[in-house]
């Protein structure tokens, strides 16, 4: 099965870490986020990976390689100018085939991919969205949807929101769906979604899921890993 890894963004909020590595390059305990993630998906069959690049592209280039070493196949797209999240996949287009996973460099789950491509597989929709409840929705994308998981409302970041589902920036696409993001820079929360409702499911996640967008929230996963290395498949030597 193929991914796409979005690991092109400068990291801003996590200055000073990210003045001298790209936000995928953080270490979580002794590795690196973008590694555990190309880990996790090599654990649910997902071992055709494209990782979009824009902000320090060769750190994440040589220390990866071609994927080789994790069993899996990497290839890479470096813009040389940011496309926004859809724009980004929107260039990969030509090496995606029907179906495909998209996941942000920036995020860090032990999620089961294998109930995502089952759900994805059980509805005729060209998205599924994988959401996580939280207590606090401030920051993220919230959505809204039915028991069906129909959803009828994405909003991202709102100033306010009753709603308690966030995106997580885990999508399975169908690669039709391409066809209606132009080239050029587009984003998928702000410019894409909001008017492909008719075609996207949500799908609940229960598992662990962290947004490492700020210093808060990277060591406070930290902290979760180091507390309980053996859920997310971590060692930690003594």
């Amino acid at each position: 099965m193929q991914a796409v890894i979005m690991a092109g963004g400068y990291g801003t909020r996590l200055r000073p870490l990210t003045n001298v590595i790209p936000k995928p390059m953080v270490p979580i305990i002794d590795q690196p986020l973008i590694e555990y993630i190309v880990q996790h998906l090599k654990k649910y069959d997902f071992d055709d990976i494209i990782i979009t690049l824009g902000y320090r592209p060769q750190d994440i280039i040589s220390y990866l390689g071609d994927g080789s070493r994790y069993g899996v196949k990497i290839r890479y797209n470096v813009e040389n100018t940011p496309l926004g999240t859809a724009g980004s996949v929107k260039a990969v287009s030509d090496m995606l085939n029907k179906t495909f996973l998209v996941i942000s460099g920036d995020s860090f789950t032990n999620i089961n991919l294998y109930d995502v491509a089952k759900f994805h597989g059980s509805h005729p929709k060209g998205i599924t969205m994988v959401v996580k409840e939280l207590e606090d929705v401030k920051g993220f994308g919230v959505v809204k949807f039915d028991e069906e998981g129909d959803i009828s409302s994405f909003v991202e970041k709102p100033e306010k929101s009753n709603g308690k589902f966030v995106n997580t920036g885990m999508y399975m696409i169908e690669k039709k769906l391409l066809q209606n993001i132009p080239n050029g820079k587009f984003d998928f929360s702000r410019d894409f979604f909001p008017f492909v409702l008719d075609e996207m499911k949500a799908y609940v996640m229960k598992e662990y899921w962290s947004d490492i967008g700020t210093l808060s929230s990277y060591y406070l996963t930290n902290n979760e890993v180091a507390l309980n290395p053996d859920v997310f498949g971590i060692t930690i030597n003594a």
